[in-house]
């Protein structure tokens, strides 16, 4: 299994609130969602995602979003939280609260499809960082999202070398780029 992450975020590189300023969501992002469910069958959230998706995604069986409902309803979460209780509030869902890098080498050692981080910036900092990271997916936005929200990555990170995989420009002006870490 490989672990990737996805990230959605404007061009100064905000990823809070996508809902203010996320303005289109055209066929290419629908097309790399959909490769998304067809190549991971297991989901790596934060404490922040797992917590506001758990309270609406298996709510959805319906709709437009009722594909993305199901699929993640069904798939194996495992989420990352020091901070956490449990994660029985979610169907097939498991608590990591401990050593992330063990319990990503042994998730990536399993059966199965590639796991995938939606959201989670925090997350996807700590994997970057630690080198669990095999790919990273960012939907840029064509907009300059602003006003002290949080960005992907904090003004102090280390410096982290990546290598462009593939850039395709949407017909909403978002840019999908691939980059994988260099090591």
């Amino acid at each position: 299994m490989a672990d990737q992450a996805a990230g959605n975020g404007g061009g100064d590189g905000v990823v809070q609130s996508p809902n203010e300023w996320q303005f289109a969501f055209d066929e290419e992002m629908g097309a790399e969602l959909g490769k998304a469910l067809e190549t991971a069958d297991t989901i790596l959230p934060g404490r922040v995602t797992f917590t506001e998706w758990a309270g609406y995604w298996p709510t959805v069986t319906s709709g437009e979003d009722a594909g993305f409902a199901k699929w993640i309803n069904d798939s194996p979460k495992y989420v990352v939280s020091s901070t956490l209780d449990g994660a029985e509030d979610w169907a097939n869902s498991t608590l990591i609260n401990g050593d992330l890098a063990a319990a990503i080498e042994e998730l990536k050692a399993g059966e199965g499809k590639d796991i995938t981080v939606a959201g989670s910036p925090t997350l996807v900092r700590s994997l970057l960082e630690q080198d669990l990271l095999d790919e990273l997916v960012l939907l840029i936005h064509p907009v300059v999202a602003g006003e002290g929200r949080k960005k992907l990555f904090a003004d102090d990170a280390a410096l982290k070398k990546l290598e462009l995989v593939s850039a395709q420009p949407t017909s909403s002006g978002v840019i999908v780029a691939t980059y994988r870490p260099t090591r």
